[in-house]
C-alpha cells in the first residue's frame, strides 16, 4: 500500500512538471485542480447535494418530532375569567329570574401515548372557583372544586396507527439517506465527466499548438525553398494556407476549452470568473475484475434495491390503511378519580366523591356497495407492481454490471491499439517530415500526416480516459472499488441483506 501511495505521489509530481512545461499554461494566474479537489468543491457547493441534504434534514427532524410526540406531553389550560348573566323562566314557580355567574378555572394534563397498544393514558387535574347569584331566591353560592382523575382511551379491533406512523417515518429517513448516498455517487460521476472534458480540451489545445509549431516550421522551409528557386510558388501558397488554418485551429481550441471550463465551474459551484486548469493522471493501470464478485456486491449493496423494498413496505402500509376503510372498530374509555367541592379551599376534599366512568363504542359497517373490496384489490395490484419492479431492478443491475465488465475488457484492447497507432503515427510523421525537408513531399501531404498524428494522440488519450470512467461506472454499479479492493458498503451489511 505504501509503495502504491509513493508511486501515486511521484506520478502527480511528474504530471505537474510536464503540465508547467506545456505551451499556453498560465499557471501563475490559474488555480490548478485535480479530480479529488474538484470533487471536494462539488460536495460543498453542488445544488443537487444541498437539496439532498435538506431533504435528509427534513426526514430526520420529522422522525425526531414523532419520537418526541411519544413521550409524556404536559399541558396547562387556563380560564382566568368566566362571567355570564342569563334571564330564564321558572316553570314551577311561573316566574322569571336572573342568574349571574362568575368563575375561574385551570386544567393541568399529563398525557402519555402507548406505542404498544396505540392507546393514550392521561392524568388530569381540573381546579376551579365559581360564584353564582339568583335574584329569584336571593341566594349566593360559591365553591371551590377540584376534579382529579386518570383516563385511558384505547382503540379496539383496528391496526396500530402509532406504530405504523413511526415505521413510515423511519423508512422515509432511510430512503433519504439512500438518496443522499446515490446523489453523491452521481455527483462523482458527473464531476469526473466534466473534469475530463476540460482535460481533453486542454490536451487538444496543446496538441493543436504543437501542430501549429510544426506547420510554422514547414512554412519556413517552403518559403526558403521558393526563395531559392527550389520549389514552385504554388507550394508557398499551400503552405501559407496550412499555416493560417493551423493558427485558426489554435484559436478554436481555446474557445472550446473556455466553454468546457465554464460548464465545469458551474456544475461544481465555483466562481465562473475564476481561472482554472486541471491536472489528471490518465495512465491506465489494468484492474482485475471478478464478474461473480461484482454481481454479488451489486445485488447485495445497490441502494436502488433497498429503495424498491421500501416502496413495497410503504405499499403494504397503504394496504393496511385501505383495509381500515368502513372497518368494524371500537373505542374504549376508562376513567377513575375523585372530585371535591367546598366553599372553603382547605376543606375541598373533606367529603370527596368517586367519579368512575366506563364507555365502549363500536362502529359497525353495514353495506358499502363493494367500495372497500375494490380499493383493496387496487392496492394489492400496486404491491404486485412494486414487487415486479424489484425483480426487474435486480435483473437490470446484473445486465448493467455485465455490460460494464465487457466494456472494460474491450477498452483494454482499444488502449493497446490506440497506443500503437500513436507510436506509428509519430514515426510516420518524422519520416515524412525528413522527406519534406529533402523535397520529396509536398506541404499538403505533410499536413495530412500532421493531422493524422494529432488524431492518434487524441484517440489514445480518449481511450485512457474512457477506461478510467468505465472503472468509475463499475464502482457505481457494484458499490465496490476494484482499484483499491475495498467495498463501499461493509461486507457484514451485505451478508445481513441476504438473510
Amino acid at each position: 500500500m505504501t509503495r502504491y501511495l509513493m508511486n501515486t505521489v511521484i506520478t502527480k509530481i511528474k504530471l505537474l512538471i510536464v503540465f508547467c512545461l506545456l505551451p499556453g499554461s498560465l499557471l501563475l494566474a490559474q488555480q490548478l485542480l485535480d479530480l479529488e479537489q474538484a470533487l471536494n468543491i462539488a460536495m460543498q457547493n453542488s445544488p443537487d447535494i444541498r437539496r439532498s441534504l435538506l431533504n435528509l434534514e427534513r426526514s430526520q427532524e420529522s422522525l425526531n418530532a414523532q419520537n418526541a410526540a411519544l413521550k409524556s406531553q404536559f399541558s396547562l389550560s387556563l380560564a382566568p375569567v368566566d362571567f355570564s348573566r342569563t334571564r330564564s323562566f321558572d316553570d314551577f314557580n311561573s316566574t322569571w329570574y336572573t342568574n349571574e355567574s362568575w368563575g375561574s378555572s385551570g386544567t393541568f394534563t399529563v398525557s402519555q401515548p402507548i406505542l404498544l397498544t396505540d392507546g393514550t393514558i392521561s392524568l388530569v387535574n381540573r381546579f376551579g372557583w365559581q360564584r353564582s347569584t339568583n335574584d329569584n331566591t336571593n341566594r349566593e353560592d360559591k365553591a371551590f372544586t377540584n376534579n382529579l382523575y386518570v383516563n385511558l382511551a384505547q382503540p379496539l379491533f383496528t391496526y396500530n396507527r402509532l406504530k405504523q406512523q413511526l415505521k413510515e417515518l423511519q423508512l422515509d429517513l432511510e430512503n433519504s439517506n439512500l438518496s443522499y448516498a446515490m446523489q453523491q455517487l452521481n455527483l462523482e460521476k458527473q464531476v469526473t465527466q466534466f473534469f475530463y472534458n476540460v482535460y481533453m480540451a486542454q490536451m487538444s489545445l496543446n496538441i493543436t499548438q504543437e501542430e501549429f509549431k510544426n506547420t510554422e516550421k514547414s512554412y519556413e522551409i517552403t518559403k526558403n525553398k521558393v526563395e531559392a528557386g527550389l520549389a514552385a510558388k504554388e507550394e508557398l501558397y499551400q503552405a501559407e494556407l496550412n499555416y493560417a488554418s493551423a493558427r485558426s485551429n489554435v484559436e478554436n481550441k481555446k474557445v472550446s476549452l473556455e466553454n468546457y471550463k465554464d460548464q465545469f465551474k458551474q456544475y461544481i459551484g465555483m466562481d465562473i470568473f475564476e481561472e482554472i486548469a486541471v491536472m489528471a493522471d490518465v495512465e491506465a493501470r489494468q484492474v482485475d475484475v471478478d464478474l461473480t464478485k461484482a454481481i454479488d456486491y451489486g445485488l447485495g449493496s445497490r441502494m436502488e434495491i433497498r429503495q424498491r423494498e421500501i416502496n413495497i413496505e410503504n405499499s403494504q402500509f397503504d394496504l393496511i390503511q385501505t383495509k381500515s376503510l368502513n372497518e368494524f372498530r371500537g373505542e374504549m374509555n376508562l376513567s377513575i378519580g375523585v372530585i371535591g367541592q367546598d366553599r372553603e379551599l382547605g376543606n375541598i376534599y373533606d367529603n370527596p366523591t368517586n367519579n368512575p366512568r366506563v364507555s365502549v363504542a363500536f362502529n359497525v359497517p353495514l353495506w358499502d356497495w363493494g367500495e372497500k373490496k375494490s380499493r383493496i384489490k387496487a392496492q394489492e395490484a400496486v404491491i404486485k407492481t412494486q414487487e415486479l419492479n424489484l425483480d426487474e431492478e435486480k435483473k437490470q443491475i446484473v445486465i448493467d454490471i455485465r455490460q460494464v465488465y465487457r466494456s472494460l475488457q474491450n477498452l483494454l484492447n482499444q488502449i493497446d491499439i490506440a497506443k500503437q497507432n500513436e507510436k506509428n503515427a509519430q514515426l510516420t510523421y518524422e519520416i515524412n517530415l525528413e522527406r519534406y525537408a529533402n523535397g520529396d513531399l509536398t506541404s499538403m501531404d505533410l499536413n495530412l500526416f500532421q493531422t493524422q498524428l494529432s488524431e492518434k494522440k487524441m484517440a489514445y488519450a480518449q481511450a485512457l480516459i474512457d477506461y478510467k470512467v468505465e472503472l468509475l461506472n463499475l464502482k457505481i454499479q457494484t458499490l465496490y472499488d476494484f482499484e483499491s479492493g475495498v467495498g463501499i458498503v461493509p461486507e457484514e451489511l451485505i451478508k445481513k441483506s441476504k438473510k
